[in-house]
C-alpha cells in the first residue's frame, strides 16, 4: 500500500511543508474532512492507515485523479507517482525530492540530497518610492556561509538613483519558511523577508519583502511581494546594473541577460505577475501555495535545463 509514501508524494504535489499544511490541503477540499493531524503523524510513519473511506474519497479528489477512492490502497507506489507526473504534468524526480524531504528540518541551508540556499539570487519587487510608483525594482540577494554550516548570511543591495544601498544580515531556515534580516544596529535602514520554504534545487525563492521606504519625502512602513530568482552563473550580473526596471521591459526580459531563459515567456511573465500582485482578501494579503508552486516548476525546469 505505502500510504506513508503516497501521503508524502501528495505533500509534494500540493506544496506542504508539514503535516499541518496537508491537512490544510484537505480542509480546503471538504472543510468537514477526517483527515486529522496526529493520526496523520502515524500514517507518515507507516504504522497505520486511514480507517475511514471518506479520507480517501478527498485524497482523490485533493490529487484531482480521474480514479475511484479505493484506488489509491490499491495500486502500487510506481503506478501512484505516475499518474500524478501523467496527468499533471510534474517532473517525477523533482517530485519524489520533495516528498524525501517533506516534514525535515531544513537548519543549515543545505538538504539531504545536497542542494544549498547558498547564491546569488535577483530580487524582483515593487517601488516603495512614490517617485517610481508601479515600477519593478531589481536588487541582488547574496546568501553566503560563514563559520561553519549553521551560519548563513545575506546581503541585500539596490541601486537607487541617489545611492547604492547595501545591508548585510542573518538567513534563518526552517521547514516552514526562510527568514532574512538585513540591517545592523547602527543602520537605519533594515529590510525583512518572509518566504515559501526552500525546496531543491532551490532554482527561486518568494514571499514578502518589508522595511520602509528610503527614497521619498518621508519614510514609510512598507511591504512587496518578492521573486528571488537564482542565478546559476552569477557573473552575468556584473553586466546589468540594479534598479528600476524600464516600464516597457518584463521579467522574462530581464532574466535573458542574466543567461535565464524560460519556456514559454508570455505564459511565465503571467505568472510572475500573478504572483506579484497584492490581494487583499479580510485585510489580509497571503500569497496562494499554488501560485508559488508555478513559479518553481518553471525555474526548477529552466535551471535543470528541462
Amino acid at each position: 500500500m505505502n500510504i506513508d509514501r503516497k501521503l508524502r508524494l501528495t505533500a509534494a504535489f500540493v506544496g506542504a511543508a508539514t503535516r499541518k499544511d496537508l491537512a490544510a490541503a484537505f480542509r480546503r477540499i471538504n472543510p468537514t474532512t477526517a483527515f486529522d493531524v496526529d493520526r496523520a503523524d502515524k500514517w507518515l510513519q507507516g504504522r497505520s492507515r486511514p480507517r475511514q473511506f471518506s479520507v480517501y474519497e478527498d485524497w482523490i479528489r485533493l490529487l484531482d485523479l480521474p480514479q475511484p477512492a479505493d484506488w489509491i490502497v490499491d495500486c502500487d507506489l510506481e503506478t501512484f507517482v505516475g499518474q500524478i507526473c501523467d496527468h499533471h504534468g510534474k517532473n517525477r524526480q523533482q517530485l519524489e525530492r520533495r516528498a524525501a524531504a517533506f516534514g525535515k528540518p531544513q537548519l543549515h541551508g543545505l538538504d539531504d540530497s545536497g542542494a544549498t540556499i547558498v547564491g546569488r539570487y535577483a530580487c524582483y519587487s515593487h517601488s516603495w518610492s512614490p517617485y517610481f510608483r508601479g515600477q519593478l525594482i531589481r536588487g541582488t540577494l547574496v546568501i553566503e556561509q560563514e563559520h561553519g554550516p549553521q551560519r548563513l548570511t545575506a546581503t541585500y543591495s539596490e541601486q537607487l538613483p541617489t545611492m547604492r544601498l547595501q545591508r548585510k544580515g542573518q538567513v534563518t531556515v526552517t521547514r516552514r519558511g526562510v527568514y532574512i534580516h538585513v540591517g545592523g544596529a547602527g543602520d537605519d535602514t533594515h529590510f525583512f523577508f518572509a518566504l515559501f520554504p526552500f525546496s531543491p534545487p532551490g532554482s527561486v525563492l518568494g514571499g514578502y519583502l518589508t522595511g520602509t521606504t528610503v527614497l521619498g519625502p518621508e519614510s514609510q512602513p512598507s511591504a512587496t511581494r518578492a521573486v528571488l530568482v537564482r542565478l546559476k552563473q552569477p557573473e552575468t550580473q556584473a553586466s546589468a546594473a540594479d534598479g528600476y526596471l524600464d516600464p516597457a521591459l518584463t521579467i522574462t526580459e530581464d532574466l535573458a541577460r542574466f543567461g535565464i531563459k524560460l519556456d514559454q515567456p508570455e505564459v511565465a511573465d503571467g505568472h510572475l505577475r500573478r504572483f506579484l500582485e497584492r490581494s487583499g482578501d479580510g485585510g489580509v494579503d497571503q500569497i496562494a501555495t499554488e501560485d508559488f508552486q508555478r513559479l518553481v516548476e518553471m525555474f526548477d525546469r529552466a535551471w535543470l535545463g528541462r
